[in-house]
């Protein structure tokens, strides 16, 4: 199976028909739909398909039909979770709700004044959850993100809807996004980075991973290591049909070597995948041979 390539998948036509049918006919009915498309994934999507069943059976030890029934949620419930993000971009996000574990974490780091850093996965929706929260805990949260999306669906989603509420801070060869970091770290503001996923030639990290070798990004745990602002590891996992729950760790306040803040944040992984396996959201695999 090859490895993630830094691009996200997904089709214009695909775009465009869901964001029409939010527009005139309402959530509901495009999470109707989204049961037939996310239907043929699950029996055409087999690249995709063969990676959940590996990192099923290889790290939770589940299988058959049980494993099975894992792969169609996650379909349906990524797709869900592409349909809230538009939803949120498009203003219709009234009926969402969500509770918020350890909120208190991140009001605490803003009022320290030194900015935070959000380490996070491919696991549940961030963006929606970050959605959620702008302005009830910040009112600036930059995503630091390779910026490899597939350039005519960016183009209409932006003409669509007005393009992300967040700042994006995308991955340059120049480094130019570490200023980038840092300039929004000394006005206070948040950074979200994804720290699960690496790049064929990037530096990495190998850890233990629920009872399997995987290899991390280096760099997410060098940033957390290397500034003076609290670390918290957020996830935000979808548990009802237009409701999330956000969860918090205890930030880390103190310098780490980025290997210790890697194995911590490991650690919180592991009990994500566990709690909501069916948003495990990694199509190739994750796991060394």
């Amino acid at each position: 199976m090859n490895r993630w390539d830094g691009k996200t998948k997904g089709s214009l036509l695909g775009y465009k028909i869901f964001l029409f049918l939010i527009n005139a006919l309402g959530l509901n009915f495009a999470y109707g739909l989204l049961r037939i498309v996310s239907y043929y994934y699950y029996l055409f999507a087999e690249k995709a398909k063969e990676a959940l069943l590996d990192f099923y059976s290889k790290a939770l030890h589940i299988s058959g039909k049980p494993a099975l029934h894992l792969v169609r949620q996650n379909f349906f419930i990524l797709g869900q979770t592409l349909l809230d993000r538009a939803a949120f971009l498009l203003g219709k996000d009234k009926n969402f709700t969500h509770t918020f574990e350890n909120e208190q974490y991140l009001l605490d780091i803003r009022d320290k004044g030194k900015g935070g850093i959000l380490l996070s996965a491919h696991l549940g929706n961030w963006e929606t959850a970050g959605n959620l929260l702008k302005g009830r805990v910040t009112p600036t949260i930059n995503i630091v993100m390779l910026d490899a999306e597939v350039e005519s669906i960016k183009k209409f989603m932006d003409l669509s809807t007005g393009g992300s509420k967040f700042k994006i801070i995308p991955i340059k060869n120049d480094l130019s996004h570490v200023i980038s970091i840092r300039n929004a770290l000394l006005n206070n503001e948040f950074v979200a980075i994804h720290a699960d996923r690496y790049l064929e030639g990037a530096k990495f990290i190998e850890l233990d991973f629920l009872g399997k070798k995987a290899k991390f990004p280096y760099g997410p745990f060098v940033i957390a290591s290397k500034f003076d602002a609290p670390v918290t590891f957020v996830f935000a996992a979808k548990d009802g049909k237009f409701s999330y729950h956000l969860s918090a760790t205890t930030p880390i306040e103190g310098k780490m070597k980025p290997e210790e803040i890697a194995q911590l944040y490991v650690a919180e992984l592991e009990r994500k995948v566990r709690q909501y396996p069916e948003q495990w959201f990694n199509y190739f695999n994750f796991f060394q041979e």
